[in-house]
């Protein structure tokens, strides 16, 4: 079951909700840069209900169309539980476009280019970082935002220090190759 699947049976643990409903609750606990489309919602929803882990729970008009209640069923929530209470295995090996681009610049590259290149990533993640600051600092940012702020920042911070062992490790290869 997906991530996104998961997410929408947490929502639901608190009580029933409508699509529309799950949609403004997901993009107001996490972050704004990737909200849930309404359609990835209805899609995951029916797929709970076929799998029997919502149900749904009466309609209402509201003044528009029917919308559907939609509800945590028990073996819902013991999905959920099951989910939570796992423990997420590390990646074995890392992937990512940032090494793969890294690796084919050193090898397609003379060092000075590789540096440049490198640099130039470095420089991104560094305006990247001073983004996520900021955002943090601005008291309008909900705590899912300030999470996810923190989640990135972290990441960042390791890219950087990974580059920056790379760029000392290019330096000194390209010393040790031509004295």
């Amino acid at each position: 079951m997906s991530t996104a699947a998961h997410v929408l049976l947490a929502l639901l643990a608190a009580g029933p909700l409508h699509g529309y409903d799950l949609k403004k609750a997901h993009d107001l606990r996490f972050p704004k840069a990737k909200p849930m489309a309404f359609g990835q919602v209805y899609a995951t929803l029916g797929r709970l209900e076929r799998d029997g882990l919502v149900e749904q729970t009466g309609t209402d008009r509201d003044g528009g169309p029917d919308r559907t209640l939609f509800a945590l069923t028990d073996a819902g929530h013991r999905a959920l539980d099951t989910w939570l209470a796992a423990v997420e295995t590390p990646a074995p090996y890392v992937s990512s476009d940032l090494l793969a681009k890294v690796v084919v610049a050193l090898l397609v590259a003379d060092p000075e280019q590789a540096r440049t290149w490198l640099s130039a990533q470095r420089r991104a993640h560094t305006a990247r970082l001073r983004e996520l600051t900021a955002l943090k600092a601005d008291p309008t940012t909900g705590l899912g935002d300030v999470i996810a702020a923190d989640f990135a920042l972290t990441h960042l911070d390791a890219d950087l220090r990974w580059m920056q062992t790379t760029l000392e490790r290019v330096t000194d290869l390209h010393r040790e190759i031509h004295g």
